[in-house]
């Protein structure tokens, strides 16, 4: 706008001054002209009194005039000539402004002159004796004086600048009111009574402009606070894949500290660079990727608008703990057939020898006492099964109280008095009364199953100690014995189903395998903590911490 108030002011100016310089200019050539004219016709009639006076010696005294003065005869012949050589010159008869005045008394022209090679302005005037005295000057440049021609350009110079100076100020100045307007607040800027409309017109969307900003504002708090606590990562990208906006949960998913700008530098895998590449297309899909440790589904969704593809929206949803579960499940199936296979075939087995009719009375005997040991094997794996069960799901069937701790660990050590004594096994408990809020029977299987496998797992001349103590917040619950302990390897593994350490020596010895994974699970059931210490040939200490029957007990899972 400036610029173009400034190219209006200035050529409007400058349109002025060139129409008034031609103005100038036409009616100057008009002036110098006449004025030009009538000083050759003066000096012309004082040159030609002073001839009639003096004759030739008056010429001779002013030979040094500033105009060119010669003297002509009738013929045509150069008599005198204050500037040029006269044996040189030619003929003036045939000159327009000496037959002019030859005819008429005085004479006048302007022309090229071919003896000074210059244009010039010519007077004569006759003389009684019918000779011609003609004075000449050089002809001003455009018919206009010297000194008059450079006040006028030197006049349309300043005229020039002051107009651009002027045009520069003014239109600074003209524009000050608009550029100046505070657009934030219009209301209170002072502008034109012309731009009132355009200001009520700003204020108007000033008002709504806020209202948006507002309203996308707290519908953009809304959606980060719902994605950056989802545990599903959020991509939304646009049609050339650039992120658009990423949560903290996808970004963690892909290992990425810094975002990057094109959704492809995530991840290299190809699963999802299809993924991208079909959502962008158009269509909905499904896709998979792994990492080292993690099992991720994506969903991809294209963002439509007018059936043009916009960009998509990618939805990582983290199923490592589903997949691990489904492992979990595949493998336990597994170990659960084979744990029934092996004494159903053997009951199977002693059952059809005794059917045969075969064996002897003592046989029979014998067989019966392994069908029946199979049997208990049976029922104690389905009984650990179902416990593990009823664990997993929380459903467990029985009362919960504060139970004394010191009083359970009492009870399973005299149940397993007499089996640890026929292993030669010291079994002694130590500590004091302790309550801790739970299941009686769950936790009478968990420190029953730790000191159970001290006495299977350790060796004759061997010890298995209990101890129960307390502090003001939590309950300790730990069963040491000197036996055969666990490898380092292991014992990370130890409290998953059916896993053994040594399977011959547990083949042996007997058991489910589900000992220690009733430990854990009624651990997490209980809210405590389990701790392992050991080492192979020096034994195991297991201790179970739990939290104090109080309330606002601290939660240990």
């Amino acid at each position: 706008m400036r610029k173009l108030i400034f190219k209006s002011i200035f050529f409007t100016v400058l349109f002025i001054l060139v129409f008034s310089v031609t103005v100038i200019l036409v009616i100057g050539h008009r002036y110098n002209t006449d004025n030009q004219k009538n000083y050759l016709s003066q000096n012309a009639v004082f040159v030609a009194e002073g001839v009639r006076q003096k004759g030739i010696g008056y010429l001779q005294s002013i030979k040094d005039a500033d105009f060119r003065i010669t003297w002509i005869t009738g013929e045509g012949t150069v008599l005198y000539d204050n500037k040029t050589d006269i044996s040189q010159g030619e003929n003036h008869k045939n000159r327009e402004e000496v037959t002019e005045a030859l005819s008429k008394g005085t004479g006048y022209s302007k022309r090229f002159s071919d003896t000074l090679s210059k244009p010039f302005v010519y007077y004569a005037v006759k003389l009684e004796d019918n000779t011609v005295i003609r004075v000449s000057e050089e002809a001003y440049a455009f018919g206009i004086n010297p000194d008059y021609l450079s006040a006028v350009v030197w006049v349309t110079v300043i005229a020039l600048a002051l107009s651009l100076l002027l045009a520069v100020i003014v239109s600074k100045k003209a524009v000050l009111p608009v550029t100046g307007l505070d657009l934030s607040k219009p209301e209170i800027s002072k502008t034109y009574e012309e731009m009132k409309p355009v200001v009520s017109r700003l204020v108007a969307d000033n008002r709504l402009i806020s209202k948006q900003a507002e309203e996308l504002r707290v519908k953009q708090i809304e959606f980060d606070a719902i994605t950056t606590n989802m545990s599903d990562g959020i991509i939304i990208i646009s049609r050339r894949a650039d992120i658009l906006s990423c949560n903290q949960a996808a970004m963690n998913m892909l290992g990425v500290i810094e975002l990057p700008k094109n959704v492809l530098q995530l991840n290299k895998s190809d699963n999802f660079r299809e993924t991208i590449r079909t959502s962008l297309s158009g269509k909905k899909c499904f896709d998979t990727i792994r990492t080292d440790e993690n099992y991720y589904t994506l969903h991809a969704t294209p963002l439509l608008f007018d059936d043009n593809v916009e960009g998509a929206v990618i939805v990582i949803i983290d199923e490592t703990e589903k997949d691990e579960r489904e492992k979990l499940r595949r493998e336990f199936t597994t170990n659960v057939s084979h744990e029934l296979k092996t004494p159903l075939t053997s009951i199977s087995g002693f059952a059809e020898l005794i059917k045969s009719g075969i064996t002897t009375e003592k046989d029979t005997a014998h067989f019966a006492d392994n069908i029946y040991r199979e049997a208990r094997r049976l029922v104690t794996l389905v009984n650990d099964i179902i416990r593990l069960s009823q664990l997993d799901e929380g459903e467990i069937p029985y009362d919960e109280g504060e139970i004394d701790l010191y009083e359970i660990a009492k009870d399973v050590a005299d149940r397993l008095d007499g089996v640890a004594k026929t292993q030669k096994i010291s079994l002694n408990l130590t500590g004091e009364t302790a309550f801790v809020k739970g299941n009686s029977q769950i936790l009478e299987e968990m420190i029953y199953n730790l000191c159970d496998n001290g006495i299977k797992y350790n060796r004759p001349g061997g010890y298995v100690n209990i101890n129960v103590s307390s502090d003001t917040a939590f309950v300790y619950a730990s069963v040491k014995d000197n036996g055969i302990g666990i490898p380092k390897a292991s014992q990370g593994r130890v409290f998953e189903r059916f896993y053994r350490v040594d399977k011959s020596h547990s083949k042996e010895i007997g058991g489910t395998g589900l000992g220690l994974s009733i430990v854990k699970h009624g651990a997490a059931y209980h809210k405590a903590r389990i701790s392992l210490e050991s080492s192979p040939g020096n034994g195991t200490e297991i201790t179970l911490v739990f939290p104090k029957a109080m309330a606002d007990s601290p939660d240990l899972t």
